[in-house]
């Protein structure tokens, strides 16, 4: 029920139509009154009313003056004035203030609500409006998840000026205006395939995600290879100490007892400036690649990783290394799962694992390095493939001295290898992803009239986790899954509205929106004009 606020001078008029009108009946609630603007102003601030009448002559503030101050205060309140001066200059100012309607003085209790009515109407599409915009942005969440995610490396890479961090993360919802910042890398992933998505895996991110997102203290990212990267703030750093903790704490109360999933997270410094905030990137992603060498389910204070009880061991004896009982299972581990952005901390503590003193040695150095050149090729034969390709790609071993001349060129030479690695098998990835997107089209193209199809319904189909078949089809489409979609459905309704008598309605729902009016918003969204403006076009 719409409340309505009546300010009039003139007491016969007030009583009037506070009176002779039945609000109830009418479906409006008469919540209060006053003689003028300056009684009314903080009544209609505490009442905040749907719909005020308001005289235009009045002693002490006028109608224009109150109705400028509601609408800085209550912009969706809707005004209308009556006025006993039919004079052009009060209503120029008037709509120039924004008044719905400008009604003369006298007016009947049948033409006022008549007005009323109409101010009513406008509210309902308003509110209408504000839903089916709500709802868009919604549905189109995926794009603004991609876009997040280019502004987080944008900030990493110090890309944007401070003044352009704050206004793009305004666009975006994102407030970095603060005193202190650390950032968390987290990932959650099924125990036996971290590709493999399971009602298990999605219940534990949801709750992560609820967790993250109903909080003003985090900023969450969605990354590649499903990682999040989340952005703690605070105003200070003794503040931000204890936020971290929490929500650390938070985080493995959350997922301790989940014995079909594993996670990992590393965190990084905490830091003063957004334009630190790649400082604290780089030793949380450190503490992140720790995971292919210590136990998951935790999350390591990157500050502190070297209390961490990774693999290393300074006095190792050489002439009692034996090559098969060395643990590759970690080289391995990343080669499948790892990311680029991750080889440089990788190698640094796959090196420590060796311990300091050995990899001074320059036979040691020769044996790492050919150990990692033949476990890479065995990973390249099994997923395809040739040991020529392999070769051809890799290189051989006739520079050996080169690269094991010093620590720093052993270093770089094994970092390059795996970045060729990770090109090899992202490009087979690629393939297989041509795959899954071939299947998700078309099951889209087939079931795209149904009302409940969604990214989850279809990462279902094609047996990987909601994130990561997002992350994968904008990649590889250009378009997330919302925006293909709705153009397949789009398409079908320009087809129907061409080639069959059906009504608007009809068509949306023939092409899976049970709303018709939001079915019409987003033609009008995507299209430039409404179903009745296109078919029209098509008979001009």
């Amino acid at each position: 029920m719409l409340k309505v606020f009546l300010v009039e001078d003139e007491i016969v008029v007030r009583e009037g139509i506070k009176n002779n009108i039945a609000w109830e009946k009418e479906g409006y609630q008469f919540v209060g009154e006053a003689s003028d603007g300056e009684l009314a102003y903080p009544l209609i601030r505490s009442m905040k009313p749907d719909i005020l009448i308001t005289d235009i002559k009045m002693p002490f503030m006028d109608g224009l003056e109150l109705s400028q101050m509601v609408k800085k205060e209550l912009p969706d309140t809707k005004i209308i004035i009556l006025s006993g001066y039919n004079e052009f200059d009060y209503a120029k100012q008037a709509i120039h203030i924004g008044v719905t309607d400008y009604l003369l003085k006298p007016i009947s209790s049948a033409k006022l609500i008549e007005a009323i009515n109409k101010v009513r109407e406008i509210i309902k599409k308003e509110a209408q409006e504000k839903e089916l915009l709500i709802q868009y942005k919604q549905d189109m969440n995926g794009k603004t998840v991609i876009e997040k995610k280019n502004f987080f490396f944008e900030i990493i890479k110090n890309k944007l000026t401070l003044l352009q961090v704050l206004e793009k993360g305004k666009k975006l919802g994102i407030d970095l205006a603060v005193g202190a910042y650390s950032i968390l890398l987290l990932k959650i992933y099924s125990k036996n395939n971290p590709y493999e998505y399971s009602g298990y895996l999605i219940a534990a991110i949801a709750e992560i995600d609820d967790l993250l997102q109903n909080s003003v203290d985090v900023i969450k990212f969605e990354l590649e290879n499903e990682i999040k990267a989340i952005i703690i703030k605070a105003e200070n750093e003794k503040k931000l100490e204890i936020l971290i903790k929490t929500y650390c704490n938070r985080i493995l109360a959350l997922l301790q007892d989940k014995s079909d999933i594993e996670y990992f997270g590393g965190i990084g410094s905490i830091v003063t400036r957004i334009s630190e905030l790649q400082d604290s990137y780089h030793i949380a992603n450190r503490a992140f690649s720790a995971r292919y060498f210590t136990k998951t389910n935790q999350i390591i204070n990157g500050s502190m990783l070297e209390k961490v009880n990774t693999y290393h061991n300074d006095m190792i004896d050489m002439q009692a290394i034996d090559s098969e009982k060395m643990n590759k299972s970690h080289l391995d581990k990343f080669l499948k799962n790892g990311s680029k952005e991750e080889i440089n901390h990788f190698i640094e503590e796959y090196l420590l694992s060796a311990g300091n003193v050995n990899i001074k040695s320059i036979l040691f150095r020769q044996y790492i390095i050919m150990d990692i050149y033949f476990c890479i090729t065995a990973f390249m034969e099994s997923i395809g493939y040739s040991k020529d390709k392999i070769v051809a790609e890799l290189g051989s071993f006739y520079n050996l001295e080169d690269f094991i001349a010093s620590v720093d060129a052993s270093k770089k030479y094994m970092i390059r290898l795996l970045y060729k690695a990770f090109t090899l098998r992202d490009a087979i990835a690629r393939q297989k992803y041509g795959e899954i997107l071939k299947i998700a089209r078309e099951y889209i193209q087939e079931n795209y009239d149904k009302e409940d199809i969604s990214l989850n319904t279809v990462a279902s189909i094609v047996n990987i986790s909601p994130t990561y078949f997002s992350a994968i089809f904008s990649q590889e489409t250009g378009q997330t899954f919302i925006e293909f979609l709705t153009e397949t459905r789009m398409n079908k309704a320009k087809e129907l509205l061409m080639c069959s008598n059906l009504k608007t309605t009809e068509i949306g729902y023939e092409i899976g929106y049970k709303d018709s009016h939001y079915f019409s918003y987003i033609f009008k969204k995507t299209q430039q004009c409404t179903p009745k403006e296109f078919r029209f076009r098509g008979k001009e």
